[in-house]
């Protein structure tokens, strides 16, 4: 550790006065504030010292190739030259504690700008965090770190009759800490392979590589995630072991990743970290991994080409074609009715049609009753479309719906006389034509004729 004097020092002489020391000391930067008056707790006498800080960090290591948090603890000892040792604090206490880094001929960068401490004593020592940036090209060795720490204190502290008289000085001093840049292993992701879509979940591939100068054993590799619209493994993160990586060596690990529907396509992004065993057995890691995912748009299809050969009161069939959007191949492709209207009356749900790879169509046929009591016209129906993924989980495909006209409801037969005139007291056999007017062949067909007064059909009206 080292102290360097920033500024000139101004000297005063020093009083004596019966045998109790008086006198200001030099000031650095701003401020000698010598005569003032404040009235804080009494005291025993005059005081005179100074705060003595000296910084520590109790984790040195640094990761070449990222930002570091470096923690800096603050000590302050004390130097009370003169008064009671009650009194200690009233001069030794250094207020408005701020610190920053000097980093002008260290191969070092920090970020971090002048950072507030608050006031550090020798009961309550003080902290800051710096983040720190070591290039990755860095040798491994130590480095020191320059510290500009400034601070308020109050030099001499002498009681008058009602009141004391303080003097004040702002002071900066320069303290050093050596920072260690390690030959641990170290990681890098240098490919990623991923089928992963909008509104599914795939397979995320990361090739990562020890770029550092020693082995990793028993590494566990992390990857998490920090927004809900995306998942790792069904959860926030997931975590594969590879048993050993050496430095220059690559390891494959995989993890499912789902991202949630109707999210645009754009890199999302996955942070990981490596927790392994050096060659003493010490647990380390590396928590400066990242990842982007670039999903595949959501998979879509399309109803084109419908037909309706709906009527009310009658079964039929909505007829069309099925086509797969994409991106990827979709198998077991089933479309069905997933509408709720009590009077479109499914005799099936659904109809298969098979496996479509992106870009092919298919034909389906979907019978449907209309229900005697619905009316006819232009109905909007709504469909889906369910399938499976490349990996065999179900899937559903709901924005789709299609218009289809519904014919009224009409005379499933017409029945017509051929021979209309009988004779006056006559008896004759008259012909009846029955003309089907269904879609579908009717079997068993029974005619049957109703006669009124004066006619008579006797026993034969079918």
């Amino acid at each position: 550790m080292r102290t360097r004097t920033l500024t000139a020092i101004l000297v005063s002489v020093l009083l004596v006065a019966s045998g109790v020391g008086a006198g200001a000391v030099g000031a650095e930067l701003a401020g000698t504030s010598a005569g003032g008056i404040d009235s804080g707790p009494a005291q025993t006498g005059t005081v005179y010292g100074s705060p003595d800080i000296e910084v520590y960090t109790p984790n040195p290591n640094l990761v070449p190739g990222q930002t570091n948090e470096v923690q800096i603890q603050l000590s302050n000892e004390g130097n009370l030259r003169s008064g009671a040792s009650t009194d200690r604090s009233v001069v030794t206490t250094a207020r408005n504690v701020r610190i920053e880094a000097d980093d002008q001929f260290s191969p070092l960068s920090v970020e971090s700008g002048e950072v507030v401490v608050g006031s550090v004593t020798s009961e309550a020592p003080g902290e800051v965090t710096l983040d720190v940036n070591v290039p990755e090209d860095l040798e491994s060795g130590t480095y020191d770190l320059d510290l500009d720490i400034t601070y308020r204190y109050q030099s001499l502290v002498r009681p008058n009759d009602s009141d004391r008289q303080v003097t004040e000085r702002t002071v900066t001093v320069s303290r050093d800490v050596d920072l260690r840049v390690r030959d641990d292993a170290r990681f890098q992701v240098v490919d990623v392979e991923s089928d992963t879509q909008v509104g599914d979940s795939g397979t995320v591939e990361a090739t990562i590589e020890n770029v550092g100068a020693e082995t990793a054993r028993s590494a566990d590799v992390t990857f998490s995630t920090q927004s809900n619209s995306v998942t790792v493994s069904g959860g926030q993160s997931d975590t594969v072991r590879v048993p050993e990586i050496g430095p220059g060596e690559t390891a494959t690990v995989a993890y499912d990743v789902g991202v949630a529907s109707d999210l645009p396509v754009q890199q999302y992004t996955l942070s990981g970290s490596v927790a392994f065993e050096d060659p003493d057995g010490i647990t380390r890691t590396d928590d400066g991994l990242s990842l982007g995912v670039l999903p595949l748009t959501e998979q879509e299809f399309a109803l084109t080409d419908v037909d309706s050969q709906l009527r009310v009161a009658e079964d039929g069939d909505l007829v069309g074609t099925v086509r797969n959007d994409g991106p990827v191949r979709a198998e077991s492709v089933v479309v069905r009715y997933a509408g709720d209207d009590q009077s479109v009356l499914p005799a099936e749900r659904s109809t298969a049609v098979g496996t479509l790879g992106a870009g092919e169509s298919a034909n389906f046929s979907l019978p449907i009753s209309i229900g005697g009591e619905a009316e006819a016209g232009l109905r909007s129906l709504d469909m889906a479309v369910q399938y499976r993924n490349d990996e065999g989980e179900s899937r559903v495909f709901e924005e789709l719906v299609v218009d289809a006209e519904v014919a009224p409801e009409r005379d499933r037969f017409d029945v017509a006389i051929e021979n209309r005139t009988i004779p006056s007291g006559g008896t004759r056999t008259v012909d009846v034509a029955v003309t089907n007017n269904l879609d579908e062949p009717a079997s068993d067909v029974e005619a049957r004729l109703f006669a009124d007064d004066p006619l008579d059909t006797g026993t034969t009206d079918t």
